[in-house]
């Protein structure tokens, strides 16, 4: 199934959340020129400087407090439990952050998020550079910090709308997870040399300097330049109202479905890495944190790919998704760091292809008007599901070995990107053909009726 662009008509009144509004798309490959183009928008450069500063402070300190959880207990199972308590708010919470962003203004929303945030970071440095964090203290607030991420995830995907608008949509999810893995590239590796020197304590000073710089930023906004949409009047059945309109739409529940499995398996992919770098390759703080840029390495090449996709379709999303647990498969055997390290490339890449698109895909499947609680429903899903993963592959790695741990990693996905490609391939009557003239398109998927809109 494709997103295809629908008439370009002008609403006046807020469109009803029964139906997806117009939106504005691209049906050609944009030129090389315009692959930055959202970033004409004044106040979206600001939001995104801002956030490439506050990205990279995110991963210095995640990988910084994964390492030093390990260190303090010397349990991979402790890195999961910290991946749960981190995770779990999501999971349960997530919809009511859905409805405050389609009620309230998601820049004010942002703001007090980001400030708890940096009170966060701020306690954690407190406690690290005097030698008082303990185990428990991560636990606490990694749990109240999932707390703050309810609130701000859903406000953040739907406030990106309205500072570039619905034309230049699909190019800022692209470059927002581009930057999202700019700063995967940089964190980490800062953070490995941050915690050898001196300790992990400065990556969470860091992240509280760079909060209290994003919401500057955000002061910094113009709003009278925002494409604001009314906000939602408080009724009953809201939250309802958006888990209809979301299982209605194929490209929105399939996309949801193989985000659970992707994110319960193969987004544990950090929690194994620190086993790898501690247990098999013996290469310490440092390795991991090259482990982790070299997966934000091929992250950034496939958020920029993302960029480059004339339409969006479901059977690319899930070829992507499955490409990674093969991918994520094959890292099982690897034999040598060197080996490892470079399918962590290619895992990343194929990582961020599936997450950017079925993200693009989400957004541009669903009205404004419900686009919150839509939103929240899915990062409610991804990141909900790392809260079962973290604990999960941790404990498979401690109690089968990193290897077959990684092999689940990996399986998982892939054979649900296989069960869900065949039933959208029944759905929409589509057959394999062999053509063995051709080594170019040796296989290939074609309609079985004429008139069949591809998937």
């Amino acid at each position: 199934m494709a997103l295809t662009p629908p008439p370009a008509t002008q609403h006046a009144a807020q469109p009803s959340a029964t139906h997806t509004a117009p939106l504005n798309t691209v049906t050609t490959r944009p030129p090389w020129n315009q692959t930055f183009s959202s970033l004409k928008i004044r106040n979206y450069r600001i939001f995104a400087s801002a956030n490439l500063l506050a990205v990279i402070a995110v991963w210095m300190q995640r990988v910084a407090q994964d390492w030093m959880v390990l260190e303090l207990s010397g349990s991979v199972t402790a890195v999961g439990i910290t991946v749960f308590m981190q995770f779990i708010p999501s999971l349960v919470l997530m919809p009511l952050g859905g409805i405050l962003a389609d009620r309230y203004s998601k820049r004010l929303i942002l703001m007090i998020s980001q400030s708890a945030a940096g009170i966060l970071a701020a306690i954690m440095a407190v406690l690290a550079l005097t030698g008082h964090l303990e185990v428990w203290h991560i636990y606490v607030i990694a749990f109240v910090l999932g707390l703050v991420v309810v609130a701000d995830q859903p406000a953040r995907q739907v406030f990106v709308n309205e500072l570039v608008g619905p034309r230049q949509l699909r190019n800022a999810i692209s470059l927002n997870s581009s930057i999202f893995q700019m700063g995967g590239m940089v964190g980490p590796a800062v953070s490995g040399v941050l915690i050898m020197a001196v300790g992990g304590g400065w990556a969470f000073a860091a992240n509280a300097l760079a909060c209290t710089i994003t919401v500057i930023s955000l002061s910094r906004i113009r709003a009278n330049e925002l494409v604001q949409m009314p906000p939602v009047k408080r009724a009953k059945g809201q939250l309802m109202e958006g888990v209809r309109y979301a299982l209605h739409k194929p490209t929105i529940v399939f996309p949801a479905i193989m985000a659970a499995v992707f994110a319960v398996f193969g987004l544990s992919l950090a929690v194994l890495m620190a086993a790898y770098a501690n247990n098999v390759f013996d290469v310490g703080a440092g390795g991991y944190g090259l482990l982790n840029t070299l997966v934000a390495l091929g992250a950034l090449g496939g958020a920029l790919a993302s960029t480059r996709f004339a339409t969006l379709r479901l059977r690319s999303v899930m070829m992507a998704a499955g490409a990674y647990g093969v991918v994520l498969m094959i890292a099982s055997t690897a034999p040598s760091m060197a080996s490892f390290g470079a399918v962590m490339v290619v895992a990343g890449f194929c990582s961020l292809l599936f997450l950017t698109s079925a993200n693009q895909l989400v957004q541009m499947s669903t009205n404004v008007s419900i686009r919150g609680r839509v939103m929240s429903l899915y990062i409610m899903v991804l990141i909900g599901g790392q809260a079962l993963g973290g604990p999960l592959m941790g404990w498979l790695a401690e109690h089968w070995g990193v290897q077959w741990a990684m092999l689940v990693a990996g399986g998982m996905p892939a054979l649900a990107a296989v069960v869900i490609g065949l039933v959208l391939a029944k759905r929409g009557q589509l057959t394999l053909k062999v053509n063995l003239r051709s080594a170019r398109r040796l296989v290939f998927i074609v309609p079985r009726a004429t008139g069949q809109e591809p998937v």
